[in-house]
């Protein structure tokens, strides 16, 4: 699978950066986004990303065992942006800023002209100063994408686990902070913390007051 989105990169002629997120739909914790760029394409380390895809169709174990791989043999960032700002600006744009951050922090690195950044999705990154354009469903189409979501969905996942440990009781080293009826129910029985996106709770506070009302 993988020599099949290499290939795909390659076809372009150009240095290639992908990017994607993770977490745009949880109810906590924040918004993450990697950029990667592989700098050094070897048979060696195809065959090592062997199950590289898109990290939604990859088990945990899977993902965390090419992380590192790609990790430390590509030029790559990974960003997070906090609840505080995603209220603040909303989901979508907290996702392309903190794609905008970490795309423009590989080509910083890179130092190079001739790139072209690929955006997992439908939605170009606002305010960004370089060749860009968006690849729906990328994530299974793109090397440099594919890598992106597993730096960002591992890097999040394990986020969410040291919040765990902080709230256990929201159980989100097993959702993620996803609105899980699991999850739903620990909010009604202990309330929002300060990790929780007010915003994606408002219509379950709403409703769960008119069930008091009544």
């Amino acid at each position: 699978m993988s020599q099949e989105l290499f290939d795909f990169d390659k076809k372009y002629n150009k240095i290639i950066i992908g990017t994607d997120e993770a977490g745009r739909g949880p109810g906590a914790g924040g918004v993450f986004a990697a950029a990667v760029y592989f700098n050094k394409i070897t048979d060696g380390l195809i065959a090592d990303l062997e199950v590289l895809n898109d990290s939604k169709k990859l088990t945990a174990k899977k993902r965390d065992s090419i992380f590192d791989i790609i990790k430390n043999n590509t030029i790559n960032e990974i960003i997070c942006i906090e609840v505080d700002e995603i209220e603040k600006i909303n989901i979508l744009n907290a996702s392309l800023k903190a794609m905008n951050i970490a795309c423009s922090s590989v080509i910083d690195k890179i130092g190079e002209n001739n790139t072209l950044t690929l955006v997992d999705g439908n939605k170009l990154i606002r305010n960004y100063f370089y060749p860009q354009e968006f690849l729906i469903k990328g994530d299974s189409k793109s090397a440099s994408i594919a890598a992106a979501s597993i730096l960002a969905k591992v890097s999040r996942d394990r986020y969410m686990e040291n919040l765990h440990e902080e709230f256990p009781m929201y159980n989100w080293k097993k959702n993620a902070g996803y609105l899980t009826a699991e999850h739903l129910k620990a909010i009604d029985d202990f309330g929002m913390c300060k990790y929780h996106r007010p915003s994606f709770l408002k219509k379950h506070m709403e409703k769960q007051l008119c069930l008091i009302k009544m």
